[in-house]
């Protein structure tokens, strides 16, 4: 069996290289775009908590959930935040936007909705 030494030929050293640095470019890209949707999943499922344990008061549940879009460093202001409540359902709704830059290369910009009824 033929052993080998990846080091030592100058073809297989070149893909080599070549092979992981794809690797770690797929792994960053991937990072930089989970990230966001992280966050989005995180915030929606808090909002969603938030809106199931209200009181009732509409600016004091705007502010928690203003207070938990600040933790996460969410480009949401606290007038982008709707809360109303009707009855005993608590309706909240938002969204933004966030650009992923890819090494400067690549720049997608991605659309992020909440609309939780609780």
């Amino acid at each position: 069996m033929k052993k080998l030494n990846v080091l030592n030929n100058e073809n297989g050293f070149l893909k080599f290289i070549f092979v992981t640095g794809i690797i770690v470019f797929l792994i960053y890209a991937g990072i930089q775009f989970g990230i966001p949707f992280y966050k989005y999943s995180a915030f929606k499922s808090d909002a969603k908590e938030l809106a199931r344990i209200s009181t009732g008061e509409v600016e004091r549940t705007r502010s928690q959930i203003f207070e938990r879009a600040q933790e996460l460093k969410l480009p949401l202001e606290e007038k982008d935040i709707v809360v109303t409540i009707s009855g005993n359902v608590v309706c909240v709704k938002t969204s933004w936007s966030e650009t992923v830059d890819i090494l400067g290369l690549y720049q997608k910009t991605l659309n992020f909705n909440v609309d939780v009824e609780e």
